[in-house]
């Protein structure tokens, strides 16, 4: 039985305009299940530990701002823990898709999320046949947000026929901490070309040119 796990993750919130955030994203991690990366995910373990961050959970944008507990870290050791994240990426056997929204001043939740579902049924549809090769598609998603719960049954359940939905817990996944970063590296993108990024994105990511060659180029043949 060929099986393709799904890793959701998103950023933004359904609730009033932000000028200094104005978009919503779903970041979708595609992982076929005949691939082994156990290889790929002992290789990370062993990074993470030797910069001393073994067995913790990478959540991107607490990183680049400086927050919980990496508000202590340098910002090289904290360069060095996405960077191990983006290494793995890079070599792992996936693809991936970063849909998104952007909100206007009188856009309210349910046309939010009407233009969510129409972009990833559109998603879907564009790529029926890639979905279609598998006899089960489970979509993993940590529930965070109950709108993007409800788009991803509605939507997914119609148009796939073979589509399973299980909870995940961020920690136990690093698939899913993936889609975390690519959430923040498509906002990132995205407020760097309406040059609203915020001090520490910019502290962080330091200036187009690096923020593309070091983060963006590297993924970008895992498209889909």
């Amino acid at each position: 039985m060929k099986e393709l796990s799904v890793f959701v993750d998103e950023s933004g919130d359904f609730g009033e305009y932000d000028s200094r955030s104005p978009f919503y994203i779903l970041s979708l991690v595609f992982h076929d299940q005949s691939v082994d990366i156990n290889n790929d995910l002992i290789k990370l373990e062993n990074e993470m530990c030797n910069i001393g961050w073994g067995d913790h959970c990478i959540h991107a944008g607490p990183i680049i701002r400086s927050e919980n507990e990496y508000k202590d870290c340098s910002l090289v050791e904290r360069q060095k823990i996405i960077m191990r994240l983006m290494t793995f990426t890079r070599k792992l056997d996936i693809s991936f898709s970063s849909l998104y929204v952007e909100k206007k001043i009188d856009m309210d939740s349910l046309q939010l999320t009407a233009k969510l579902s129409k972009l990833l049924a559109d998603f879907i549809r564009s790529n029926y046949e890639f979905f279609n090769g598998f006899d089960v598609v489970k979509i993993y998603y940590d529930n965070g947000q109950v709108e993007v719960t409800k788009i991803l049954v509605s939507v997914l359940s119609i148009l796939l026929n073979n589509a399973e939905f299980k909870r995940v817990i961020p920690a136990e996944y690093r698939l899913f901490q993936v889609a975390d970063l690519l959430c923040t590296l498509k906002l990132t993108g995205l407020k760097m070309q309406k040059h609203i990024l915020s001090k520490s994105e910019k502290y962080f990511f330091q200036d187009e040119r690096t923020f593309h060659k070091n983060y963006i180029k590297p993924l970008l043949k895992k498209k889909l």
